[in-house]
């Protein structure tokens, strides 16, 4: 199945691109890269018989691929044709739905400057709330405070006297 899916997406991407990338994804599928478009196409086996998974969705500014904005189960026995028709359709789809996090422009915060302005989506991270004082909590000098607990001197004393035992037999095969 996987030679097959191999052969099927080169055959596809060069129906659908000019230009593109196809390599093995981790969890064994196919992924067409159409970097000029900015966006993918994923083909993976399906629960069902010669049945392929197609996902199809876009690429963000740093490269990474975005999570799968439409897909469909299709017979992988269908012609190359059948099958460029419903990646079309796939990336029609990814490319009639808006972005997740738009903000029309009058509702957009103010923009930040700095090191930590936008996020890798673009969007700006929400505001954290503001700290509370640590009131809860007594000062250090009101805690009466033990540096070494009972159980690590426990721990001590058997280290010590494992080695105690060690150097009297050691000592003993020396008389």
């Amino acid at each position: 199945m996987s030679a097959q899916l191999r052969e099927t997406a080169a055959e596809l991407a060069d129906v659908l691109w000019r230009e593109h990338t196809v390599y093995r994804d981790r969890a064994g599928g196919v992924v067409i890269r159409g970097e000029h478009v900015q966006r993918w196409i994923s083909l993976a086996p399906s629960g069902g018989r010669d049945e392929i998974l197609l996902r199809a969705g876009r690429i963000l500014d740093g490269g990474t691929t975005a999570p799968a904005r439409s897909e469909a189960v299709v017979y992988i026995g269908s012609g190359t044709g059948e099958l460029a028709a419903v990646c079309r359709r796939l990336l029609a789809e990814t490319a009639a739905d808006p972005s997740p996090l738009t903000v029309p422009s009058g509702l957009a915060p103010a923009a930040k400057s700095g090191r930590f302005a936008a996020r890798a989506g673009g969007s700006p991270r929400p505001a954290r709330p503001a700290r509370t004082a640590r009131s809860a909590r007594p000062a250090r000098s009101d805690r009466t405070v033990r540096h070494t607990s009972l159980g690590s001197w426990v721990v001590i004393l058997c280290v010590a006297a494992t080695i105690a035992l060690y150097a009297w037999s050691a000592a003993a095969w020396y008389r």
